[in-house]
């Protein structure tokens, strides 16, 4: 599945556009903890994410700003309720798969029965089957799950530049919007990562000032932000991210929008058909 179609100048964009992306998880679900606490653990141990989010949805509610929020199926099913919070605020509510576990050395078979899972969950507890979807540690076969599935309106399990893109599947085009790992506030928790609030505004403030001015000269370009409320949504943490939302506000021509809104976007402006060859008879 090659990658194709990345179009260098987006005519009638909304302005440049920046994603705000937020992974609910716990904070015992992250890799490092693997060798401390398997999924069979979780449930004994005490929950952080209400609170994490909550710190979270009252700083994008006083920005007057909606994000995209990715949430795990193990949450929706335990935290309706917080669910229905986010979704009342205006943000998307897309889906991050079952569990944050590394499907790397699944059949396809097992990860499509997850995969089914977190649909059923999320249709379940939002209302409406998720559009967008987000597994973070895949495997060879999640984007062919994705497509062959059908359903959703984009994926976002990819870290390319900042254009989102057509690729060819078996139902049809299939749009990906790509994610982040370096504007992205898991590098509080990696080596040579962000050891203080000041150094991720700083690259996320670096960041917005080179897109912006490459969309000034005719390059617009997406900046997605990835967020997690276990990471972010601690005190020091949040307070950086308000001071760059402070900073993006007193910008003209920036469309600070969700996930779901790029895509839709994109495939209006730039339909599959002008990249994607046609199929032979």
């Amino acid at each position: 599945m090659n990658r194709v179609g990345t179009a260098t100048r987006t005519p009638g964009t909304p302005g440049f556009p920046n994603i705000l992306t937020v992974d609910v998880e716990e904070y015992f679900h992250p890799n490092a903890m693997d060798d401390a606490y398997g999924p069979n653990d979780w449930d004994r141990l005490p929950s952080r994410v209400e609170s994490n989010t909550q710190r979270l949805l009252d700083l994008l509610s006083e920005f007057d700003t909606q994000a995209t929020f990715f949430v795990l199926g193990w949450v929706a099913e335990r935290f309706p309720e917080l669910i229905a919070l986010i979704a009342s605020q205006g943000h998307e509510i897309a889906s991050h798969g079952l569990k944050w576990i590394d499907y790397r050395n699944f059949t396809a078979e097992a990860e499509r029965a997850h995969i089914h899972d977190a649909i059923r969950i999320h249709t379940e507890v939002a209302g409406e089957r998720p559009l967008g979807f987000y597994q973070g540690r895949t495997s060879m076969h999640t984007l062919g799950i994705l497509m062959s599935e059908g359903g959703f309106l984009y994926s976002a399990d990819s870290y390319a530049d900042e254009l989102p893109y057509w690729v060819k599947g078996p139902r049809g085009p299939h749009l990906i919007v790509p994610y982040t790992l370096d504007a992205n506030d898991m590098r509080f928790a990696t080596a040579q990562g962000f050891n203080s609030g000041e150094q991720f505004f700083a690259y996320l403030k670096d960041t917005f000032d080179l897109l912006y001015a490459e969309g000034g000269a005719g390059q617009p370009k997406m900046l997605s932000v990835g967020l997690h409320c276990r990471l972010v949504g601690r005190p020091g943490r949040a307070a950086a991210l308000a001071r760059f939302l402070d900073y993006v506000e007193r910008h003209d021509r920036v469309w600070v929008a969700r996930r779901i809104d790029i895509a839709r976007h994109w495939i209006d402006v730039h339909p599959a058909a002008n990249f994607l060859p046609a199929e032979s008879p």
